[in-house]
């Protein structure tokens, strides 16, 4: 478990040096704290990615003491309020490391802030291709693509997540018509890209995909899209879209008796408070799972199980662990341990050749950069945790419990159910 007298004694041996010969000390042996800055979307259509937010910080700050001092910061589910709230957190601020999570929109403005500041930062919860490639000067242009100095990501892939889905929906007999829902934001520009995304990997899987093109985020109506599934006789479902607009399409499909054997959405479907409001209809639905209470991992930083740190949000809270949990939790991990090994918190260099070097059992997995299995144009910068498939099943209460029907690309994470079709 990691306590502040442990990072003092770590320092005694060589990492985080209070003392070094004539050299002026670090911050904390000035009576400073290591200053991290904290940016998520607490308000906005994204904000339940960061509804454990506040219970994984003060969690963290509890456990070291008055070693760190975070600064939180708001993106409001806007890009550019993200990139305003990344430039007053290094200039007003002044902070030693940058954290970020959830969804390109506000993961990539903060990195971009960021790297270009020479400030080091560390983000997750976006998948790693539309963060590395949506940053890039020339998207379109692999040939440009460059490593970033300061900018280190970990979190699942495209190929991760179509792997995923398709083991899914291959444990289910169906027409193999796929309706795709991908929005005109930065997850569905890549995720749904015809000629990169994930539209031409299902085609070579045997899948035929109608995909009506982009819709605006908070959109009211998705007739248009319905009928177009209706009318290929689609039995799956999939894309990537925000809890209200999924809420809106379900809703209307059901109005407009458009059943399909199958939805897997990613994003909307990872929060049980969006399933819950769709009731018993949203038996089954299902999504990618990144972290559960039942994953094998335990944390660097509290020693804690993964069901333990789940029970500890419920316990204090009062309602139901979610998946951003794991991983906000080991964005304060890595933190803890880069810090722990610098000399001075405020050469960035120095952090950012720590971050290059870790090598963190967290509770999400491993994480390490070089990135394994990542293109090597990426790999410097990007590294991958495990993903495994969940179907939502409705409870006699009326809530929901996220059951794992599909791990071939993660064995080392238990199944707890089968695959099942929708029940309309």
């Amino acid at each position: 478990m990691f306590t502040r007298r442990r990072l003092l004694k770590a320092s005694a041996a060589g990492g985080l040096s209070l003392m070094a010969g004539g050299l002026a000390a670090p911050a904390i042996a000035q009576g400073q704290r290591i200053r991290i800055g904290y940016v998520s979307p607490q308000s906005g259509p994204l904000s339940a990615f960061s509804e454990a937010d506040q219970f994984v910080v003060e969690q963290f700050l509890q456990q070291t003491g008055d070693v760190f001092e975070v600064i939180v910061k708001d993106s409001q589910s806007n890009p550019n309020r993200a990139s305003e709230v990344a430039q007053e957190l290094i200039i007003d601020d002044e902070v030693h490391l940058m954290l970020v999570a959830s969804t390109p929109e506000t993961t990539n403005p903060v990195a971009t802030v960021a790297e270009a500041e020479g400030v080091p930062i560390i983000s997750t919860k976006a998948p790693w291709e539309p963060w590395f490639i949506g940053q890039q000067g020339n998207p379109a242009d692999p040939s440009s693509w460059r490593p970033f100095e300061f900018a280190f990501h970990y979190f699942w892939g495209a190929a991760d997540l179509t792997e995923v889905m398709v083991g899914m929906w291959n444990q289910i007999e169906t027409t193999r018509v796929i309706g795709a829902l991908y929005p005109n934001d930065a997850d569905g520009n890549a995720l749904g890209d015809p000629n990169t995304g994930l539209p031409p990997v299902f085609t070579e899987r045997g899948f035929t995909v109608i995909d009506t093109g982009r819709y605006q985020n908070l959109s009211d109506d998705f007739t248009a899209q319905i009928n177009a599934f209706k009318q290929a006789n689609a039995d799956i479902v999939t894309g990537v879209v925000i809890p209200p607009d999924f809420t809106t399409f379900f809703n209307q499909s059901a109005q407009q008796g458009f059943n399909p054997r199958i939805i897997t959405v990613n994003k909307a479907l990872l929060f049980p408070s969006s399933v819950e409001t769709l009731g018993a209809p949203g038996n089954n639905l299902s999504c990618e799972v990144w972290w559960t209470p039942h994953h094998p991992f335990t944390s660097s930083l509290t020693g804690q199980s993964s069901a333990e740190l789940a029970q500890a949000f419920t316990e204090a809270t009062g309602r139901p662990w979610t998946q951003p949990i794991g991983f906000v939790h080991s964005l304060f991990e890595m933190a803890a341990d880069v810090m722990g090994r610098v000399s001075d918190p405020e050469d960035r260099e120095e952090v950012a050749a720590a971050i290059a070097g870790s090598n963190v059992n967290t509770i999400v997995g491993p994480v390490s950069w070089p990135g394994q299995g990542i293109p090597e144009f990426a790999a410097q910068n990007v590294t991958k945790t495990p993903l495994v498939g969940g179907q939502w099943r409705h409870q006699e209460d009326g809530t929901f419990s996220l059951e794992i029907v599909e791990n071939a690309t993660a064995p080392d994470i238990p199944k707890t159910s089968e695959m099942q079709p929708m029940s309309w």
